[in-house]
């Protein structure tokens, strides 16, 4: 549950995936040495195409995230964490070693204005019982543990919030377990205060499952935005918003 995508996936997975991203890699590193005009972005991040989807709507993979429409600040503070180690992929990091932060700041505010509706999330085939635990979770967290409810920062239409939290809907299963995984493990790391660490080992197997598994079956809302803001604020500290005070 808390190994990353790659180290999950069969080997003739990886053998098929890997020649592939780098080529992405290549391609997106070369145009990012054009001067090419802003209206080029769409040429310009057709690299990303090969894992995200066309105009980051995500595939069928099962694993690669969606792109499109999420929060710019949020996605800008992940191309950072890529390109300076503090989320582990080595495709992405190899991908982005290179571009400077006007031009990872070019592409989340690409990527974050584009608005495309969501496919149907597939039927879960967990136990009702887990995906019960995985709603209470959600929407209630576990005062015992003193684990906040996913709503308290992410919005209580689960949609994210500007301008750097994220939606938890539209995104894969393993995706969200893996990610939720990262984070008990420490390969997914934020600057400080990093409000999901701490979030994250107060996690155990049976929750991250249960989360994902609620939150993937979950359907995306026609015309779904991230909130302008949370009504009561921050449950706990986080850089995710405070960097972009």
């Amino acid at each position: 549950m808390t190994m990353t995508f790659f180290a999950r996936c069969p080997a003739a997975c990886r053998a098929l995936l890997a020649p592939m991203a780098l080529a992405a890699c290549a391609a997106l590193a070369h145009l990012a040495a054009c001067a090419a005009p802003p209206e080029d972005m769409a040429r310009r991040m057709a690299a990303c195409i090969t894992c995200h989807g066309r105009d980051g709507q995500a595939t069928n993979s099962g694993y690669f995230p969606r792109l499109a429409g999420k929060p710019a600040g949020y996605l800008y503070e992940q191309l950072r964490s890529f390109r300076d180690g503090r989320r582990q992929q080595a495709d992405m990091s190899h991908l982005l070693t290179n571009l400077s932060d006007a031009y990872l700041r070019d592409m989340a505010e690409y990527f974050a204005s584009l608005d495309f509706p969501y496919p149907p999330p597939a039927a879960s085939d967990l136990p009702a019982a887990t995906l019960a635990r995985g709603r209470e979770l959600v929407f209630g967290g576990d005062a015992a543990r003193a684990l906040p409810a996913c709503v308290r920062c992410h919005g209580e239409a689960l949609t994210g919030v500007q301008p750097g939290i994220p939606s938890l809907l539209g995104l894969p299963r393993l995706y969200i377990a893996s990610q939720l995984g990262a984070w008990v493990t420490g390969d997914r790391r934020a600057p400080a205060p990093d409000c999901m660490a701490d979030v994250g080992r107060k996690l155990n197997n049976q929750d991250i499952t249960a989360i994902a598994g609620w939150l993937a079956a979950q359907p995306v809302p026609a015309g779904a935005k991230p909130a302008t803001a949370l009504p009561g604020g921050l449950p706990v500290a986080c850089s995710a918003m405070e960097a972009h005070r």
